[in-house]
């Protein structure tokens, strides 16, 4: 079943103006602002977005430590950035997400996407 854009798994909290993610494609490395992020993925600020299929692997840091994983860009905005999907993470890597989400969404940062 595929997921609408309207319609997401995880609620996606908007994240502090300073986070940043680096994320790379086969040998190309690339470290960009990040605008929301959740469970199930993020926004991710970039004037050159890749493809929508391209698989990534992102790392990010989080007060609970560093978090790595594997995503699928979902939706591109030309010029402005891409959406990508989380499609695999270690087990840790999850909880320390899952901690920092949770404390943001706490925060007032909880926010309504576009898409």
């Amino acid at each position: 079943m595929t997921e609408t854009e309207n319609k997401r798994r995880y609620p996606r909290v908007r994240v502090p103006k300073n986070a940043l993610v680096a994320w790379k494609n086969g040998s190309q490395k690339f470290v960009s602002p990040v605008e929301n992020l959740a469970l199930g993925g993020l926004f991710i600020r970039t004037k050159d977005p890749l493809n929508a299929g391209t698989m990534l692997q992102l790392v990010f840091n989080t007060p609970q430590g560093q978090v790595r994983v594997r995503a699928v860009v979902r939706n591109v905005k030309a010029g402005e950035g891409m959406g990508v999907a989380i499609v695999s993470m270690e087990q840790e890597d999850r909880g320390r997400l899952d901690q920092w989400l949770k404390k943001l969404s706490t925060q007032d940062h909880a926010v309504e996407t576009r898409g």
